[in-house]
């Protein structure tokens, strides 16, 4: 195999690897958001509340990802101005990435939603009732007791939505979003090598996600801590 291309191309690598770690940081703190709002309204006994939260997970986990980005680039790339963004090497169009980015959003906030919610109804109600007794209301009790110890179980799951959410932000590609992968696909383009860029992306791709995961292993075990008897 002939990578005799990276010296001259490297910096295009770099430009698209650090978009796709902002790219994915800032979806995985949306997504998360998103996730804790309707995994609250799914446990909420108003039940509007629930058929909304229920609607919209149902909608997201049951249609492919790359034509959830299809359709809401079509339909919010009207609400965005297009401007450049000058990243390295590479330019990203803002009036296509934030698009992108929300749907990508919206997809992840849909699986949070599920991971929060079994990690709140992992916690023994037991800890609800001590907090009432104590004269805490629900909301403070959601705040104070359930949610940082349901924080344990829904950190393995969360970072390895985060994981995949560094795979999956490569489907933008598809709206025209130079990360990772659409740098890869510009130097096939101007070096005529098919192949080898590729390998480079994947095993990019594949250090941004090993290290990822060890350091979600690293921050997962120190918490757990606490807990050890």
């Amino acid at each position: 195999m002939d990578f005799s291309f990276l010296h001259q191309y490297l910096g295009y690598f770099l430009s698209g690897a650090s978009i796709t770690i902002v790219l994915s940081m800032c979806t995985v703190v949306l997504g998360t958001l998103i996730g804790l709002v309707m995994a609250l309204m799914k446990l909420a006994k108003t039940k509007p509340l629930n058929w909304l939260a229920n609607i919209y997970i149902e909608i997201f986990r049951g249609t492919p990802m790359l034509l959830q980005i299809m359709i809401g680039f079509l339909v919010l790339q009207g609400l965005f101005p297009s401007r450049d963004l000058s990243v390295g090497v590479l330019t990203v169009d803002l009036g296509r990435l934030i698009p992108g980015m929300l749907v990508l959003s919206l997809n992840s906030g849909a699986y949070v939603a599920e991971i929060i919610r079994g990690g709140i109804i992992a916690v023994n109600y037991g800890q609800s009732e001590a907090a009432y007794s104590l004269g805490l209301r629900p909301a403070q009790t959601m705040r104070y007791v359930i949610l940082p110890q349901a924080l344990r179980n829904i950190l393995p799951p969360l970072g390895n939505e985060f994981v995949t959410l560094i795979k999956d932000s490569s489907l933008l590609t598809t709206i025209g979003i130079n990360e990772l992968m659409g740098a890869a696909q510009i130097v096939i383009s101007n070096s005529y090598i098919p192949l080898e860029p590729y390998v480079v992306a994947a095993g990019i791709y594949f250090v941004m996600t090993f290290v990822t995961s060890r350091l979600l292993a690293l921050w997962e075990k120190r918490l757990g801590r606490g807990y050890q008897r």
